[in-house]
């Protein structure tokens, strides 16, 4: 009678990414990585991830993925390590096999259950400090849907 709803959150569902850098398991770079476009980190970088001004990158680090420095993407995808601060424009994910050690700036957040985050969670998203901004955007809400509707003030 009752049917049972699926309600997966999207965040379970994989992006579709395409990389044009991938830094494998074997490989360790030392010094600052600019990126034009995205790239999946599976080996060690000892130094910070930045995406070139403009670029809209994703930067994944992969379960054997570690980051010794800072990250710097549009979004930002988690399963190894990241020694350093996180600087995402849209999303940082960190999924279930995470560890990061620094501050996570960020948009939007998912996080799985098992990530672990030693840090601040710090969302660049503005919200109202008073209930005066609360108050003045609940007028304005009341006044649009008198004006949809035709009802004057």
């Amino acid at each position: 009678m009752f049917g049972k709803k699926n309600h997966e959150n999207k965040f379970s569902e994989p992006l579709i990414e395409s990389f044009g850098t991938i830094i494998g398991n074997a490989t360790e770079f030392h010094g600052a990585l600019m990126v034009s476009e995205s790239v999946r980190v599976d080996g060690k970088i000892f130094g910070n991830i930045e995406e070139r001004a403009g670029q809209r990158i994703t930067v994944a680090i992969g379960k054997g993925g570690e980051v010794h420095g800072d990250v710097y993407a549009f979004r930002v995808l988690i399963a190894g390590m990241v020694n350093g601060n996180t600087y995402a424009h849209e999303r940082v994910e960190l999924h279930a096999t995470a560890n990061v050690h620094g501050d996570v700036t960020y948009d939007t957040i998912g996080i799985e259950p098992g990530a672990t985050l030693n840090g601040q969670m710090i969302s660049k998203r503005p919200e109202p400090n008073s209930t005066a901004d609360s108050a003045t955007q609940l007028q304005n809400t009341i006044d649009k849907i008198k004006q949809d509707a035709g009802i004057s003030s």
